[in-house]
């Protein structure tokens, strides 16, 4: 991971737990950057440790329990666009502003498979745990791509 990158990750970090205000229960929640064009979610505020998983997708896990606790996705506005241009019957729903983030790991994992097995399970767990925890992502310029 180049420099600037983790810089860019640990700062979209800060921004995410900056939300929770002091002696509040942390929630999961995700956050999209438009300068970035990526959306990070968090499960949990415990520490973590990043591992990439391909060029879009970074995996965070707990330090202590091994266990997913976020992710960053890269280039959102991008892998919608291709899809649409594949499936254009394909919508990622929105309501309220906000869109479902399992929906978007179903749409990178449709839009170019993923290069192994472990990969794939790693979006599906990915996917699962969006869905189990009910994250919603406020969706920027990229809901119109």
């Amino acid at each position: 991971m180049k420099l600037e990158e983790f810089e860019k990750e640990t700062e979209l970090s800060r921004l995410v737990l900056g939300r929770v205000k002091s002696g509040e229960k942390f929630r999961p929640q995700a956050a999209y950057d438009a300068d970035g064009d990526c959306i990070e979610f968090l499960l949990s505020n415990e520490s973590f440790y990043a591992e990439r998983i391909d060029a879009l997708v970074t995996v965070y896990y707990s330090q202590r329990r091994r266990e997913i606790v976020g992710s960053l996705i890269k280039g959102v506005s991008k892998v919608i666009r291709k899809f649409l241009r594949h499936a254009p019957g394909f919508r990622i729903e929105i309501r309220d502003g906000r869109m479902r983030l399992e929906h978007l790991f179903s749409a990178y994992m449709w839009s170019s498979p993923p290069a192994n097995r472990e990969v794939r399970l790693t979006y599906e767990k990915l996917r699962d745990v969006a869905e189990d925890k009910d994250i919603e992502v406020p969706v920027g310029h990229f809901a119109k791509a």
